[in-house]
């Protein structure tokens, strides 16, 4: 199939007096129709700030300094602000983590979906109230009808991530950039958010970047998984392949990390040390420094994404050519 989202040598830097901070390096993934691709590491891996970069919101002074951007075969990490506009929105839609910051407190909710409708979508206003209220009802509002007058602050957390999300369905995008989207949530508003998210997806066909950091989350939902480390991936492949038999060492200390129900372990598996600063990316694997299996070509050459199995992963312990010569 072909993809909808197509990321190519993504690098984002950071200019400063000192220096200029590479964010992320070498970046490269796709989505197809339909699908959704989950994104998962550390905080400082780099999850957000791609899902920043594909929506144009980084923060200056951050910028796309190389890599492509494509969106249904058109480039959109070059065009102006205004154009990006046009595509933000209307295209892709985004939910972010905390509702708080997507909705203005001074205006109802309806409001802010009968401005967003009517912004992308040849209709006038009464039929823009009539899909903001069946909006909600399929996000799962009660008394839409009702409630559609209220403000922000009147809705409970899991309501307002609700309205981010019906927001972000406003103009029926082709694409939805979801950045920790429960993360403020209990657990119980989590699996509601979660199957809601899956089943809309598949209603509206719409693909969806799933960033996080909760691996439950990944398992549940998502149909393919990129990990990122220090600004780059450094395995992607189906979801039940790296969760069940992980490649990258980075990712084997990320599930063992994880508490499983089916097994009796005493201590949970940690990874040694911390993700490294962006004035400090070690050379080599920038994952040296804490990998228990790291050997000297580690920490001189930076591996590409190699084919490990079903996955692909960034180590030099899948280099069939090395182990051709050994």
């Amino acid at each position: 199939m072909t993809p909808l989202l197509e990321v190519s040598h993504l690098r984002v830097e950071f200019p400063t007096r000192r220096a200029t901070l590479v964010a992320l390096d070498d970046v490269s993934f796709n989505i197809a129709p339909g699908e959704i691709l989950g994104v998962v590491g550390e905080s400082g891996a780099g999850k957000s700030l791609t899902g920043a970069a594909i929506i144009g919101l980084l923060d200056p002074p951050g910028r796309v300094a190389a890599g492509e951007i494509r969106f249904d075969g058109r480039r959109i990490d070059n065009l102006p602000y205004d154009e990006m506009r046009k595509v933000r929105g209307r295209q892709i839609g985004a939910i972010f983590q905390d509702p708080l910051t997507s909705l203005n407190p001074l205006y109802t909710v309806g409001r802010q979906l009968i401005e967003t409708i009517q912004a992308h979508l040849p209709v006038n206003a009464v039929q823009a109230r009539q899909r903001a209220i069946k909006l909600l009802q399929e996000t799962g509002i009660p008394a839409a009808e009702a409630r559609i007058d209220q403000y922000p602050h009147q809705f409970s957390g899991g309501m307002r991530q609700r309205v981010v999300i019906a927001l972000a369905l406003a103009a029926e995008p082709r694409l939805i950039v979801a950045d920790e989207p429960t993360t403020a949530l209990d657990v119980s508003i989590q699996a509601q958010i979660i199957s809601l998210l899956k089943r809309l997806c598949k209603e509206h066909g719409a693909a969806v970047m799933l960033v996080t950091h909760d691996m439950g989350v990944i398992a549940e939902t998502c149909d393919r998984v990129a990990v990122m480390y220090a600004g780059r991936i450094v395995e992607i492949g189906p979801v039940h392949d790296v969760i069940h038999s992980p490649a990258h060492p980075y990712t084997v200390g990320l599930m063992g990390s994880i508490p499983a129900m089916d097994e009796d372990r005493e201590r949970l598996l940690q990874i040694d040390g911390a993700m490294p600063r962006l004035n400090a990316i070690p050379s080599g694997c920038a994952f040296n420094p804490r990998c228990p299996q790291a050997f000297a070509r580690c920490r001189s050459e930076r591996p590409d994404l190699l084919q490990a199995g079903a996955t692909r992963a960034a180590c030099w312990l899948h280099d069939a050519q090395a182990e051709v010569a050994a």
